[in-house]
């Protein structure tokens, strides 16, 4: 590869990096807005169907209008630890190999792992109500 070839290349990687960074968040951004409109559309549906049966209009749920999120359960919580833990000490090995000035970032993943970790140790002795109403 020519140096004018490897130049433009190396100029194109930050540029789609960030227009496909902005690109996928914009998508997630107008995906949720067609899922919301879409749930509207249905509620405003069925109760103009009930209106035009005389039946009684039922009324908006409290939680409608609230994400549909849940809690990350104790197993979820022990897998993303455990990933995250073993991808951090493999990154470390990688670049301790390579750069041993750099191997220390490879603790960062590693870190977020063990708060994983740390996390389901503290949620798997709590009862399932108690997990389900805590913040």
């Amino acid at each position: 590869m020519n140096e004018g070839a490897s130049g433009i290349l190396a100029m194109m990687i930050p540029i789609l990096s960030i227009v496909m960074g902005i690109g996928l968040a914009m998508l997630g951004v107008w995906l949720d807005y067609r899922r919301k409109k879409d749930m509207f559309e249905l509620h405003h549906k069925e109760r103009m169907a009930a209106i035009e049966k005389g039946m009684e209009v039922p009324s908006i749920p409290a939680d409608f209008f609230l994400s549909r999120k849940r809690r990350p359960t104790p197993g979820d919580l022990l897998r993303r630890g455990l990933i995250l833990l073993f991808v951090g000490g493999a990154l470390t090995l990688a670049l301790a190999q390579e750069i041993r000035s750099h191997a220390w970032w490879g603790l960062l993943p590693a870190a977020v792992g063990l708060a994983y970790l740390m996390s389901y140790f503290v949620e798997r002795g709590r009862p399932p109500t108690e997990r389900e109403n805590a913040p």
